[in-house]
């Protein structure tokens, strides 16, 4: 087992990774930038090194000195926690060739599954369930012609990347060159890879994700599903997981097939397959993120694991002492809304000094955060601050334990998304379980 972890990342994760490291008896190394010099990681870590100024690129962003800290400090292995570097195949070679651990898949893994383009490739080879879609575009003119052989609407997406970005939905020809460059342009600062593709946009989906462990000895876990459609924008908002869409049948029926093509492809660490789930209920396969997601404490509530223990137990070449179960056993239901520093009404960014900070607690109420009172929320990156997960045996009891839990959250002198998060846990859609990609959109039409 590592002695040593950096942690390359900030925030409510790196704080995650941190406990994890403690509970195995590893020491931490932090990194930092000028912006973060207050930030709960730095002082929780055993130690601690600045990388650069604010900006992500001159920091988190900055391979040479990630690498150097992990040099001077001695650490045998960096975890990159998700975003940032964590999908990034060439910082995971150079670690390797640093002689460093990547905690994650191989470079070689990350590309297969990592590309969307490459993704769907492997999703037509093992059978998963796949959207009509293009390979990667070559210009404007080849879109128009993919889009009219798939029919419109279609929606572009970055082939090396996620999270809302590079993506445009196209409802008619007039639109594709327009939202063709934007697009790859966005894809390119975004992702540094200009390449885009398209599929068929289904209006008002479920957006379904498979959580998958792999170790190095012919280990595959399939841990069930979790719901993400509650999102604005592509971006996820609530999830919840078990989904109130899938039975038994289906989660057994889709699992296998996952699980046969991640021990096909020699895919070794952590991961999650992306589905989008239309009217009849029928699947079909959207991307894998091969990393830890934000919202695997919902994960971990169900199924009784820590994944980030797991995950880094994998990397060091254990055996994972799990049950060879074709289908984890769920128990009860785990729901998480993540609070952000926003404008409630038009979802800005909201930095500046937290001049009050008190999280719920409780019976099955669990807050993953990496702020406290007196901090200054910097504006250089992601508006998250914590994450509520709330864990109870029914879904119903889960959704009233989440209310109590935003009732009692407190946060002073900046705006957050908590009066929205009670608003959808209030929701007709959200309480029946019938919510789509589209329920935040609706209400907020509805004003």
């Amino acid at each position: 087992m590592f002695k040593r972890i950096l942690i390359a990342n900030r925030g409510e994760i790196a704080i995650r990774i941190m406990r994890a490291c403690r509970e195995m008896g590893i020491e931490t190394v932090a990194v930092y930038s000028e912006a973060d010099e207050r930030a709960l990681h730095v002082r929780f870590a055993d130690r601690a090194v600045c990388i650069g100024p604010g900006p992500a690129t001159k920091s988190y962003l900055h391979v040479p000195a990630i690498i150097s800290a992990a040099e001077i400090t001695a650490a045998e292995a960096i975890h990159p926690g998700y975003g940032f570097l964590s999908e990034n195949a060439e910082f995971a070679r150079l670690c390797k060739k640093c002689g460093v651990t990547f905690i994650g898949p191989s470079p070689e893994a990350m590309r297969a599954w990592g590309d969307k383009v490459t993704a769907r490739s492997n999703a037509v080879r093992f059978g998963l369930p796949l959207l009509q879609g293009s390979e990667v575009l070559r210009d404007a003119k080849h879109a128009i012609a993919e889009a009219q052989r798939v029919g419109f609407p279609v929606i572009l997406k970055a082939s090396g990347g996620g999270g809302g970005r590079g993506m445009r939905i196209v409802r008619s020809e007039s639109e594709v060159e327009s939202a063709f460059a934007s697009a790859r342009h966005e894809a390119e600062t975004g992702f540094k890879n200009p390449d885009v593709y398209l599929e068929k946009f289904m209006e008002r989906p479920r957006h379904i994700e498979f959580q998958v462990l792999a170790d190095h000895h012919g280990g595959v876990w399939v841990l069930g599903e979790r719901e993400c459609s509650m999102q604005r924008r592509h971006q996820k908002v609530i999830e919840e997981a078990p989904s109130p869409a899938m039975t038994p049948e289906k989660r057994a029926e889709v699992g296998e097939v996952i699980r046969k093509a991640i021990l096909e492809t020699g895919y070794r660490s952590l991961g999650t397959l992306e589905f989008i789930m239309d009217e009849q209920g029928s699947l079909s396969f959207l991307e894998m993120n091969t990393r830890v997601q934000v919202e695997h404490p919902v994960t971990e509530a169900i199924t009784g694991l820590d994944l980030v223990q797991l995950q880094i137990r994998a990397a060091a070449g254990e055996k994972l002492d799990l049950p060879d179960t074709r289908t984890w056993p769920l128990r009860g239901h785990a729901i998480e809304c993540r609070v952000n520093a926003e404008d409630p009404r038009t979802f800005a960014p909201w930095p500046g000094l937290i001049t009050e900070y008190y999280p719920p607690g409780g019976t099955g109420v669990r807050v993953d955060s990496g702020v406290y009172g007196g901090w200054r929320v910097p504006a250089h990156y992601d508006s998250l601050l914590a994450k509520l997960i709330v864990h109870a045996p029914t879904r119903a009891e889960a959704i009233t334990r989440m209310r109590h839990a935003l009732d009692e959250f407190i946060v002073g002198g900046i705006r957050t998304n908590i009066e929205l998060h009670k608003r959808l846990l209030n929701d007709r859609e959200m309480i029946e379980g019938t919510m789509t990609t589209r329920t935040i959109e609706r209400l907020l039409a509805e004003g």
